[in-house]
């Protein structure tokens, strides 16, 4: 499994999951673009798929390759984007706007990875003061927002506990080129993109049609 493949296949499609949702065709995911008839199956015992680790390497070398974007989006789950459209729904999400209207929770994380990015959960948790069981919530709901917004991104991983732990950074530290981008394009620019990679119908369409309304 190619990392080089791995990124034609994402810029090819726009958006791509890394795993399966119950095995279902759509949204589309690396593993299915990978291997088509084959389900999935998460077992990691002496019997399991050695694909599914494979697909899990991978999608720890594509998280910070920088060649795409890789984001905590689709329901929570990691999702990998083309720059191109990365930097359109961007566009839409800012709508020229460099502060988008976001909770004092949110804007609390943001603050803190634009100084400082890419953070793991554990360093982020204790920088802005969100640590146990009482600030899980917030602190979950906050990131959700960001990540949303596509103000945030994960990149990569660190090593701070027993397993590495993700990284998440400030779209505008990891990504100011397509921050720019995303800047200088226009409204009728950003819907061409959109609509070539995800038409309406598409499942990644409804569920950004979802947030938008939920603004």
């Amino acid at each position: 499994m190619k990392l080089k493949s791995a990124v034609s296949k994402i810029n090819a499609r726009g958006a791509l999951l890394v795993f399966p949702i119950n095995n279902k065709k759509e949204p589309a995911s690396l593993w299915s673009e990978f291997y088509p008839k084959s389900k999935m199956r998460w077992e990691w015992d002496s019997d399991g798929d050695d694909r599914v680790g494979e697909l899990w390497a991978l999608m720890k070398k594509l998280s910070d390759s920088r060649e795409v974007v890789y984001s905590k989006w689709y329901q929570g789950r990691a999702t990998f984007f083309s720059r191109k459209l990365f930097a359109a729904l961007l566009q839409k999400s800012l709508h020229h706007f460099d502060e988008p209207h976001i909770s004092p929770v949110a804007k609390n994380l943001l603050d803190t990875l634009e100084s400082d990015s890419p953070l793991s959960t554990k360093q982020l948790k204790a920088l802005t003061e969100l640590r146990g069981k009482d600030n899980e919530r917030f602190y979950n709901r906050g990131m959700k927002e960001l990540f949303s917004k596509f103000l945030i991104v994960a990149f990569g991983e660190v090593d701070d506990g027993a397993f590495p732990s993700l990284a998440v950074g400030a779209t505008k530290n990891l990504y100011e080129d397509l921050l720019n981008e995303a800047r200088d394009m226009t409204d009728v620019q950003a819907d061409k993109i959109i609509e070539q990679y995800l038409p309406e119908g598409n499942l990644f369409r409804k569920f950004l049609d979802k947030l938008q309304r939920e603004k």
